[in-house]
């Protein structure tokens, strides 16, 4: 068997992101599917019909020394699929310093691995409330909502962030701080005037060899979607970008203004279930004001006691009580919501892998006990390390939900897990009735 011939190929920094590069790729008509591990060219030849994979990786939440040590795996094994785009796909605010998810090592690392002369960066997302203008980001307060527009260093949330505060909007300085490599901007009156190439030309001869690419609708997404599979097919290597699902958006406009991807429309029905469980290992506002609205609408609240759990030594004891709890709330047809306190432990430092380990752990356990067919996991830095430890191999989009949250279908050798709707959402995403959304209670 052949594998297949892909379009693209994604490494996701968390699992929330990768969720919502799938979903702009899938609505844009492309098979895709998203792997927990870079899958071999056996798993590939079990799904030929793939035209693009993600990788949700966790990235996002490691020091440097854990990231190259990742990346450079990933990267080697991404080279060598047979695709003209690989993309490292960041939190469309950027999120990153330079001891945590540092995006300036993840520059230098796919300049050496992919032996591109640039690197197109594209943070914009405008469906999602992201806007780029003069290489200064501007984030909506919670995806799929009405909310404040926000420069990003006064965003209510992301700059209070409990580990990656966004004190800087300029992207070129955020990223300074975090690599020597020149940095440039195609800025959105070139993107306007649909003068690009020439202004790509002039700076990588200037010896820019990262170009930030503002926008602030679909349109100037479709003019960098052609520019971008211009320069990817001008180029002997692989195309190598960084950015939020941007890129995926940008390029699924081209494709499908060219017809090379005909865009997906009909989905299956959001179906109300009569109990859904959330994971939360989230601190933002955002979705704080979530969990207020469903306390006040049928779903049960289960606080974890977020420092014990992290601790070195976790009694099994502790986390059987939650899911004790869980599963008698959930047999008699309660949705639950198990999640830390929130704001109040914003100060306090967790370790992303143990609490999302430990909430993914408890979420399994019920699952296998109940009738359960539907979770929602929120929080970018927990996600990837929940989804492990709830034996997640891999998963596609059967559904919509809010625009970089879709409801995906789960592939697990646990014939438990196997089949399981999940939802995926990061902290600055949905208006406060999310979760009663996600149960369907609108279907």
């Amino acid at each position: 068997m052949q594998i297949p011939q892909l379009s693209i190929a994604y490494y996701g920094d968390d699992f929330t992101g990768s969720t919502d590069a799938l979903e702009f790729l899938s609505r844009a008509g492309l098979q895709t599917m998203l792997f927990f591990e870079v899958p071999t060219k056996e798993t590939l030849e079990q799904y030929t019909h793939l035209q693009a994979i993600g990788i949700a990786g966790r990235t996002r939440a490691l020091g440097k020394e854990a990231m190259k040590e990742e990346l450079e795996t990933a990267f080697d094994a991404l080279a060598k699929l047979q695709t003209k785009h690989v993309h490292y796909k960041v939190c469309s605010t950027f999120d990153s310093s330079p001891e945590i998810g540092n995006i300036g090592l993840v520059l230098e690392l796919g300049l050496a691995q992919f032996k591109n002369q640039w690197t197109p960066i594209l943070v914009a997302a405008p469906s999602l409330g992201r806007y780029a203008v003069f290489g200064n980001l501007f984030a909506r307060m919670g995806i799929g909502s009405d909310g404040q527009i926000y420069r990003l260093d006064r965003h209510p949330s992301m700059s209070k962030h409990p580990v990656t505060p966004a004190d800087e909007a300029d992207l070129r300085l955020h990223l300074g701080r975090q690599t020597s490599v020149e940095i440039g901007l195609l800025d959105i009156l070139q993107v306007e005037a649909n003068n690009l190439a020439k202004a790509h030309t002039e700076q990588v001869s200037a010896g820019k060899k990262a170009l930030f690419i503002d926008a602030t609708n679909e349109d100037h997404l479709l003019t960098i979607g052609e520019f971008l599979e211009e320069k990817a097919q001008d180029q002997p290597h692989i195309l190598f970008s960084i950015g939020s699902s941007g890129i995926e958006m940008a390029l699924g406009s081209y494709w499908n203004q060219q017809g090379v991807f005909l865009p997906k429309n009909t989905w299956q029905p959001l179906i109300k279930v009569d109990a859904l469980l959330v994971i939360s290992g989230s601190c933002s506002p955002v979705t704080s004001a979530q969990i207020d609205w469903a306390k006040q609408h049928d779903f049960i609240e289960i606080i974890i006691d977020a420092p014990l759990i992290t601790q070195e030594e976790l009694s099994e004891n502790i986390l059987q009580s939650y899911i004790n709890q869980a599963i008698s709330y959930i047999e008699n047809g309660k949705s639950v919501m198990i999640h830390t306190q929130g704001g109040s432990q914003e100060s306090i430092p967790l370790s992303s892998e143990k609490l999302g380990t430990a909430l993914g752990l408890i979420a399994k356990k019920v699952i296998e006990s109940t009738h359960l067919t539907r979770l929602l996991i929120a929080g970018g830095d927990t996600s990837s390390y929940a989804a492990r430890a709830l034996e997640i191999e891999a998963l596609e989009m059967i559904a919509p939900v809010v625009k970089g949250a879709p409801l995906c279908q789960v592939y697990s050798n646990n014939e438990a897990i196997n089949g399981l709707e999940v939802n995926v959402k990061g902290g600055q995403v949905g208006a406060a009735n999310y979760f009663g959304l996600v149960r369907g209670d609108l279907a």
